[in-house]
């Protein structure tokens, strides 16, 4: 036995997880019992070899194989459809001075420019995933600054983290870039790179040129670019859509539109959409309307866009959550995810990495209880959808790699009371390391003077 949090895990291949809650929803086997309070059913689990070899009824397993865990919380490994992994821990060196958007792209910029080097970008990345490693996150599809000369020098260093954590955190690259970008010939060259890297083609829909309008005239050719670029290489679009606080940020109906106007036959992921939640009921109907047709997922960033949003120059409570409508949207047949988005940089000050932590936060935000239903699936199976990993990973069940995370909780209630610091994380059936990269680790990176 190997004490690795609240309880000793077995050391040979072949055990049980006894008297265990599993959420009936990630559940890829019929349940074997009876589906209790809050979607959850009472099972044993045999685990053999690394893989879950029996989803049994509870009780039924022989106590000789493993403890009973008196119903505490099992989970599959989670996973984080939409980070930052290059801009984490800079927030001592990149101060936002406001708290809002404006704030973090003035502090974020200048960092990038001035100390973005390989070796500073390596040792961040490479922090955060082995922080979220150990929070039992299994897959990260991190945004990457794209902006010229950036990704000749960040592409090359996520490609080998790539292949040193492979087996362990599956990381999936996405660009992201201002989509004036794409008005020009830097447009293609970053396709290019990206398609190269086997990753996701992505902008924001802000640009970096002063406009007269929210949405100028030049949103539908940038847009237009930014599809025919992904057509023709086979990518799938990530895009940082309508993250504003102004309801005339009506960006994603137009992405809409424009994908089934085309019939664009990739993925599509739209981030944020803060600003749906403002519009009028009539179009907000309408943008899922389009939405749906063109088969667009949604990813939310709940503590992020509630840091950011509706922040003023002065000190006044903000009068909306700033989080876009995931109840309508999921309502509606459209795939909902949560995503843990910005770890300490200008654009969110906080966070490590820790998907159980997420969406614990967005339970609280966006009111995903009374009851619980199946949201759980939003860190889950329907981030592993998006990111074409669900055969690997998201759910639990017979056959199915044994990443899972084992919690003293024995329910949502308990989930969400207290921070689960006791978790035990395992991995192809054996419990991981569960210790946490210290700080300090990076202090001569990111306690220094900032350049005047």
């Amino acid at each position: 036995m190997t004490v690795t949090g609240f309880f000793q895990t077995p050391t040979t291949s072949r055990y049980a997880l006894r008297r265990v809650h599993v959420p009936k929803s990630l559940l890829t086997v019929p349940a074997p019992g009876p589906v209790g309070h809050d979607d959850l059913v009472l099972c044993d689990l045999l685990i053999d070899g690394g893989e879950v070899a029996e989803v049994a009824k509870a009780g039924t397993l022989d106590a000789a194989l493993g403890p009973d865990l008196d119903e505490s919380l099992v989970l599959p490994g989670m996973l984080d459809a939409h980070a930052h992994l290059d801009k984490g821990h800079i927030v001592y060196r990149a101060r936002n001075a406001t708290g809002d958007l404006t704030g973090a792209a003035a502090a974020s910029g200048p960092d990038r420019t001035t100390r973005w080097a390989a070796e500073d970008v390596r040792r961040r990345l490479e922090f955060g995933i082995r922080t979220a490693y150990a929070k039992g996150v299994v897959a990260i599809r991190t945004h990457l600054d794209s902006l010229a000369p950036q990704p000749d020098i960040t592409f090359p260093v996520l490609r080998e983290l790539r292949a040193k954590w492979a087996g362990k955190v599956d990381l999936q690259p996405s660009t992201i870039v201002a989509i004036d970008v794409f008005l020009d010939e830097r447009g293609p060259r970053l396709a290019d790179m990206v398609a190269d890297m086997g990753g996701n083609l992505g902008s924001g829909t802000k640009f970096m040129m002063p406009v007269s309008q929210l949405v100028p005239p030049e949103f539908d050719e940038a847009m237009e670019n930014v599809f025919k670029l992904a057509e023709e290489r086979g990518l799938d679009l990530d895009l940082h859509v309508d993250e504003s606080s102004d309801p005339e940020a009506r960006t994603l109906i137009r992405i809409a539109r424009m994908a089934v106007k085309r019939g664009f036959k990739g993925r599509i992921l739209a981030g944020h959409c803060c600003a749906l939640a403002l519009q009028t009921d009539e179009f907000i109907q309408e943008t899922m309307d389009a939405c749906k047709d063109a088969g667009i997922d949604i990813v939310s960033l709940p503590a992020v866009n509630m840091y950011l949003q509706a922040r003023g120059n002065t000190r006044k409570t903000p009068h909306w959550r700033g989080v876009t409508l995931l109840h309508e949207l999921k309502a509606h047949g459209l795939n909902v995810a949560i995503g843990g988005d910005n770890v300490r940089d200008p654009f969110y000050a906080y966070g490590d990495h820790d998907m159980l932590e997420s969406f614990t936060q967005a339970v609280k935000i966006a009111h995903l209880d009374h009851p619980y239903g199946d949201w759980i699936a939003a860190a889950t199976s329907i981030p592993a959808e998006i990111m074409q990993l669900g055969d690997r990973f998201g759910r639990i069940g017979r056959g199915r790699s044994a990443d899972l995370i084992v919690l003293k909780a024995r329910d949502y209630g308990e989930m969400l009371s207290r921070f689960q610091a006791d978790r035990v994380v395992i991995r192809n059936g054996r419990a991981i390391d569960t210790t946490l990269p210290d700080y300090r680790e990076l202090d001569d990176l990111v306690r220094v003077a900032v350049p005047a």
